[in-house]
């Protein structure tokens, strides 16, 4: 993996990445136009009240986040079963801790299907 997160001291990292790491330059979008730091902060504190506008725009960097994650979820699962014909029980039990759940793992498996290539 070469991308890294590096604690520097007390409450600070450093994150590192190549341009192969990010070839559609989510990672430098998300940390340039605060996405990151707003996503950090909710999962921190969880709605952090400011003035509407700031908000609304930690509103949207955070499901818009959320969202992108769960394509990449997608794509691991259908990469998972594709590649090393992982079972629908296994990878329940491997993402979710649930063996039951293999329902939810198919339908990430679908939608990866749907969106391949994100």
């Amino acid at each position: 993996m070469s991308v890294t997160v590096t604690k520097t001291s007390g409450h600070s990292v450093e994150i590192t990445w190549t341009p192969e790491d990010d070839p559609q330059g989510l990672i430098a979008r998300a940390i340039e136009t605060d996405q990151l730091a707003d996503v950090l902060e909710a999962l921190g504190r969880g709605v952090v009240t400011s003035t509407e506008g700031q908000e609304e725009l930690a509103a949207r960097h955070t499901i818009a986040f959320g969202k992108l994650m769960d394509r990449r979820g997608a794509a691991y699962v259908l990469h998972l079963r594709e590649t090393y014909g992982t079972s629908w029980r296994k990878l329940a039990e491997a993402l979710l801790g649930d063996p039951d759940r293999q329902s939810a793992v198919r339908r990430m498996y679908d939608s990866g299907r749907l969106k391949r290539g994100i």
